[in-house]
């Protein structure tokens, strides 16, 4: 149990994991420059950061190391260590600088469409970087500038509702915990078909005779019918897209049923 226990906690990331005070210098940029000279004059911070999120994006957060950054680089490992002290704090950086790519526009109309478009922008960012879900960012999110510029965006959808600011903060986290969840689910749904070189119709077409010779649709009706029509209309066991707007939307009745009640 110690072993997976280890090695599950090999693939999360809490913020201030490293040296606190270095990570907040990175995060806001108000450390002193390297003082180095010569020919790895040109590395700075936010080269490394972007090597970092190329390695994760390709491979995922395991998967990056200082040596690997360095490589991809094509400089010393050692050299690495004047602008970042370790993965630790490098993790921090990537993630805020990950944070920031999130479209963020200034939506028209109510609430509503605001969270809504919320939502979206950061579902659309997990889609595109999945190991930012690796980041326990609900309980030790890195404090960077980015990721406190999302949060307040977030919560202007709310402000001037009649929510109370604990109501504001308790729907955009109930939001964000909704969408990390689902967008958990697409990025699971999508690394099955890359670790076992297996589509979902390969898959099924495999799987579909062997079902058919032992499903009784008398014994399980409510199943026979309803898998029916879902496998016919998702073309698969799971539609990560219809499953993420669909619950949205539900969870979003369900804030409009708390506004209401305050007016």
């Amino acid at each position: 149990m110690a072993k997976k226990d280890e090695s599950a906690a090999e693939t999360r990331h809490y913020g201030g994991r490293g040296d606190p005070v270095r990570s907040m210098e990175l995060l806001w940029g108000t450390s002193p420059g390297p003082r180095s000279r010569g020919p790895k004059q040109g590395l700075t911070v936010e080269r490394i950061v972007q090597a970092g999120i190329e390695i994760a994006d390709a491979e995922g957060l395991a998967a990056v190391s200082m040596r690997r950054v360095a490589d991809r680089l094509g400089v010393g490992t050692m050299s690495l260590y004047t602008y970042v002290p370790s993965k630790a704090e490098l993790v921090d950086v990537m993630f805020d600088r990950a944070i920031g790519t999130a479209a963020r526009p200034e939506v028209e109309g109510g609430w509503r469409e605001k969270l809504t478009a919320v939502a979206r922008s950061e579902w659309d960012l997990y889609r595109r970087h999945p190991w930012l879900l690796q980041v326990m960012a609900m309980s030790r999110p890195p404090l960077g500038p980015n990721s406190i510029a999302g949060y307040d965006h977030q919560l202007r959808a709310v402000d001037g509702v009649g929510l109370t600011e604990l109501e504001m903060d308790s729907v955009v986290s109930m939001v964000g915990v909704y969408v990390q969840g689902t967008a958990r689910a697409a990025a699971e749904a999508a690394a099955s078909a890359r670790d076992t070189g297996q589509t979902d119709d390969e898959w099924w077409s495999v799987y579909a005779p062997l079902l058919e010779k032992v499903f009784d649709a008398d014994k399980y009706p409510v199943a026979a019918r309803v898998g029916a029509v879902a496998g016919e209309t998702y073309q698969s066991a799971y539609d990560a897209t219809h499953g993420f707007e669909f619950g949205l939307a539900r969870i979003l009745d369900g804030v409009e049923s708390l506004i209401s009640s305050r007016r």
